[in-house]
This record gives C-alpha cells, sequence and structure tokens, in this order.
C-alpha cells in the first residue's frame, strides 16, 4: 500500500493546488485571457506569454494535464496491484480512482465548454463543484489506502449520531462552497454585502446578488453551528482520537474561513489575497469529508484486517 499512499497524496495535493489556482483565475478575471480558443490557446498548445491574464489562464490549463496524469498513475498503478487485499473489489482503491479518472475526463471537458461559453456563471460553477467532487473521491482513495487516519479509524470507533453529523457538515460545506463560486462569479455577488456580519446591502447591487450573498453566509453560518457542536461531541469517550482531530479541523478551517470573509469586506482585500478565502474553502470541504468517511469507518463493525474500507 504504501506506493499506492505515495500516488494518491501526489493526486490528492495537486488537485488541491489546480483549485486554488482555479480561484486565482476566477478572482483575477484571467479565465478568458485565451479567449474562447480550447484546448489550445489562439491557436497554439505553448502561446506566447504576452500578458498577465493569457499567463494565469494557460497555466491553470498546463496545471490540468499534471492532474490528469497523476490521476491515472494512481490508477495504473492500483491496477497493477489489484489483487491485494484493500485495493481490488468493493470498498477498494480501484474502484475509486477508477471513478476519479471518469471525473477529471469530464472536469476537463466542462472546462472546455465553460471557456466557450465565455465563463457563464452556471457553467463556471458546475465546473468547481464536479472538481470540488473529484477531490472528494480522492481523498477516499488516499484514505483507502490507510492515509489521514485511515489505517487509524479502523481500529477506532465513532457514534452513529456523529456519522450523521459529519455527513450534514459534508453537504452544507459542498453547499456552501459552490455558493462562494456562484458568489464570486455572479454580477456584484462578491459585493452584494458591504457589512460583516450583518450584511449592509450594497445600493449598486442587484436585488439576486444580495440574496446570492445571503445565502452563502447562511450555509456558513450553518455549517459554523454544526462543526462546533461535532468537536465538542468528538470529545466523548466512545470517539477515537483520528475522528476527534478531523472534527478539530474542520472547526479550524471554518474559523480561518469566516476570519478571511470578514477581512474581504472589511479591508477591501485585493483579488490575490481575496483568492484565500476560495482557497480555504477547500480546505473546509476537504476537512469535512474526510472528517464524515473517517467517522463511518469508526462507526463500522470490525472488519477483517486487510479488508478495504
Amino acid at each position: 500500500m504504501k506506493t499506492l499512499r505515495r500516488y494518491a497524496y501526489l493526486a490528492l495535493a495537486v488537485v488541491c493546488l489546480h483549485l486554488v489556482f482555479g480561484a486565482i483565475v476566477r478572482i483575477s478575471g484571467s479565465g478568458m485571457g485565451c479567449g474562447d480558443n480550447w484546448p489550445k490557446c489562439f491557436g497554439y498548445w505553448f502561446p506566447p506569454l504576452s500578458r498577465p491574464d493569457l499567463i494565469i489562464e494557460v497555466s491553470h490549463r498546463y496545471l490540468a494535464s499534471i492532474v490528469t496524469l497523476t490521476i491515472l498513475a494512481l490508477f495504473v498503478a492500483a491496477w497493477r496491484r489489484r489483487r491485494e487485499p484493500g485495493v481490488g473489489g468493493p470498498g477498494g482503491v480501484l474502484r475509486m480512482a477508477g471513478a476519479a479518472v471518469v471525473t477529471v475526463f469530464c472536469v476537463a471537458i466542462l472546462g472546455g465548454v465553460t471557456v466557450k461559453l465565455g465563463n457563464a456563471p452556471w457553467a463556471t460553477v458546475a465546473h468547481w463543484t464536479l472538481a470540488m467532487t473529484l477531490l472528494a473521491m480522492l481523498a477516499t482513495a488516499t484514505i483507502r489506502t490507510g492515509a489521514m487516519g485511515g489505517a487509524g479509524a479502523r481500529a477506532q470507533t465513532a457514534p452513529r449520531g456523529l456519522v450523521r453529523s459529519g455527513y450534514a457538515a459534508a453537504s452544507i460545506a459542498f453547499l456552501a462552497v459552490a455558493m462562494g463560486g456562484l458568489t464570486a462569479n455572479y454580477p456584484f455577488g462578491a459585493v452584494g454585502c458591504t457589512t460583516f456580519p450583518f450584511c449592509g446591502p450594497n445600493p449598486a447591487a442587484p436585488e439576486a446578488a444580495v440574496h446570492i450573498q445571503l445565502m452563502h453566509r447562511t450555509l456558513a453560518l450553518l455549517l459554523g453551528l454544526l462543526a462546533v457542536g461535532m468537536a465538542l461531541r468528538a470529545r466523548r469517550d466512545d470517539v477515537g482520537p483520528v475522528v476527534r482531530r478531523a472534527a478539530d479541523v474542520v472547526l479550524a478551517f471554518v474559523i480561518l474561513q469566516v476570519a478571511i470573509a470578514a477581512a474581504m469586506v472589511l479591508l477591501h482585500l485585493p483579488p490575490v489575497l481575496r483568492s484565500l478565502h476560495e482557497a480555504a474553502g477547500v480546505g473546509v470541504w476537504l476537512s469535512a469529508y474526510t472528517m464524515a468517511y473517517l467517522a463511518r469507518i469508526a462507526a463500522r463493525p470490525r472488519a477483517a484486517p486487510g479488508a478495504g474500507a
């Protein structure tokens, strides 16, 4: 499993980097740096790097190619070890790696559609949410290799109620991040509210933009309350340390996300620093999903040694 673990970690790290870089592309307005040309950029695979927006957009595409290669490498490595315990069969690494391969090509195709549509908000959000789904798949594959607490969770316990809370938090985190993508792409969405924590509506923003901002904040509030509840509940004696730490990480990312959001509104951060908000959002989604999946593993009846998660 050590080799698979390395490949899974690499793929997960590259996808995280790609998502964060995608936030920079959106917030800096570089999404159309190559015009409506895809997959080439103005007819070139390696265009003259004459403009900052072109450099950002084409670098994002190059990084997408690296994402695809790392996921393919994980799948090939898992296929070659498919007869090993925990790799092939239900609950094995191979199936999730295969699903990630299919998804990464869907993400790439949807990215091309997004460019052809001129970065329409709905297409951009769909592209963003599908990429977040890919991240969850790779987190699952990584945990199934025994990494990210996967090995420890198999030998520990967690109540079913905490599993339900974990998946509720992960669902809200997914919706909050999706709404964050819509907020960043909808006209005036990012500046629909001019105050924090309460929403002082921006008179220049359309009503829909204010409502999008309010929905995003409401989801963030619900997630914050759930994160606090999970962190407190995880301190019970029947919760293993792996799940307890995972719940603490979720709470830490939520606090960081709220702090960055407040700074964005109150300090009017430049675009590059505003992209930290979406980067923290990636951390919130990844940590919430990971905590839920680890709690699910810990809550299961003890499996035979070597069985997949």
